[in-house]
């Protein structure tokens, strides 16, 4: 009822008296129910209202809340906004726009209409992802990477694959990676490639086509590994407040830096994945290769925690969700954002301003601590050992011991 979450009389006979009369009281209650604040549910509501009068005031009815919400949306575009001044705004279509979604779960207006999405337009590129999925073991987050690389692709070229050549294909890669620096241009190289390796086993382009792809120049492990001293990575832990929404990034920042996991990996936990009788932990990385890692026990109590005391009862299978409105599991971006927070509220320069900085971090940690490059390996889940030799090169102590003086030179 709207007496419950809305406490301006005033406002609430506007609404009453208005287009969206028949739905107001069940939909302050649907805000409650899906976790809105009361602050939030009561913005929202005189948010609302103004834009029920501005529909009034336009001659639109109850049977007209699309068309009144695209009209309002392109008036507000066409003219400026009078500061103080009473009627629709920006929130006012932010209020509208929920209103709407509320309207179309219960069923009284159609549902929204997807976005044609790439896969629509050009076929050839949801049979890539289907045969990639199949045959390579490319995660969907590695395929979302090809696929914008590959519209790209689509759109220069066009999608009749029978045409492409050795040279327009190398034009595309060049200027494609020109703006952007070199790791970028490596996945850029990768991405054009896979495609053509499908376009060549399924026989739609001459096979090696792949081969005429440039490589991008680059020493392999020939820079340092980027990381935080192990007394920073532990200040962007207990920066974390005893709140929800606190217990939830200590849980995730723990995960990042003891286990070293992705930011994906930590997104896509599930409650399944956890077997508190064993300690341990399924993790499921790159090319859905699954690994059974040890569950340390301060990971382990911070993830009870959260659940416990910050998580919001939302069933779902993923452990981690968003602790406001509204309720989801977390994403790849959000776990991101999560370290970026901590980075800010901390005041650390980072070398990498996003969750990766963690899982080079414990790496290095560990090998400090006196670890050795198979144990830091079977942590990372590396496939190549060479990979992991990557890591050695933090001990500057020991390089300086094996280090040898350069001939004819004295030694510094």
């Amino acid at each position: 009822m709207l007496e419950t979450h809305l406490r301006s009389p005033v406002t609430r006979e506007r609404l009453r008296s208005g287009p969206a009369a028949d739905h107001v009281d069940a939909f302050a209650d649907w805000l409650h129910s899906n976790g809105f604040t009361t602050t939030t549910i009561n913005s929202q509501l005189r948010s609302l209202a103004s834009w029920t009068d501005w529909m009034l005031a336009a001659g639109f009815t109850a049977q007209h809340f699309l068309a009144a919400f695209e009209a309002c949306k392109e008036m507000l575009q066409r003219e400026e906004r009078v500061r103080y001044h009473r009627g629709p705004n920006q929130h006012s279509l932010a209020a509208a726009s929920t209103f709407i979604r509320y309207l179309r779960d219960l069923g009284t207006l159609p549902p929204l209409e997807p976005a044609p999405s790439p896969c629509d337009r050009w076929p050839l590129l949801g049979e890539f992802r289907s045969w990639t999925r199949i045959n390579r073991g490319l995660t969907e987050t590695t395929l979302d990477v090809y696929e914008g690389i590959l519209v790209g692709l689509l759109d220069t070229l066009g999608d009749d694959v029978r045409t492409f050549s050795a040279e327009s294909l190398r034009t595309f890669v060049l200027e494609r990676a020109r703006p952007h620096g070199i790791e970028r241009a490596k996945s850029i190289t990768v991405a054009v490639r896979a495609f053509l390796r499908f376009l060549g086993a399924t026989g739609q382009c001459a096979p090696g086509m792949d081969k005429a792809i440039p490589g991008y120049a680059s020493w392999q492990l020939s820079s340092v590994p980027r990381y935080l001293p192990s007394q920073d990575v532990e200040r962007l832990i207990e920066s974390c407040a005893e709140d929800a929404n606190g217990l939830r990034d200590t849980a995730v920042l723990l995960l990042l830096a003891r286990l070293a996991l992705r930011a994906s990996e930590v997104a896509a936990l599930r409650f399944a994945d956890v077997d508190w009788g064993n300690a341990s932990i399924l993790v499921c990385g790159k090319a859905r290769r699954r690994a059974l890692l040890p569950l340390p026990q301060e990971v382990g109590d911070a993830i009870l925690l959260y659940l416990q005391r910050g998580r919001p009862s939302l069933q779902v299978p993923e452990i981690f969700t968003t602790v406001t409105a509204p309720l989801r599991p977390v994403t790849r971006a959000a776990v991101t954002g999560i370290v970026r927070s901590a980075l800010r509220r901390t005041g650390i320069e980072s070398p990498i301003n996003g969750a990766h900085v963690l899982r080079h971090s414990a790496a290095t940690t560990m090998l400090c601590q006196g670890a050795s490059l198979a144990d830091v390996g079977t942590l990372l889940r590396h496939r190549s050992a060479q990979t992991t030799a990557h890591y050695a090169k933090v001990d500057f102590d020991l390089l300086s011991e094996i280090a040898q003086p350069w001939p004819e030179v004295p030694s510094c």
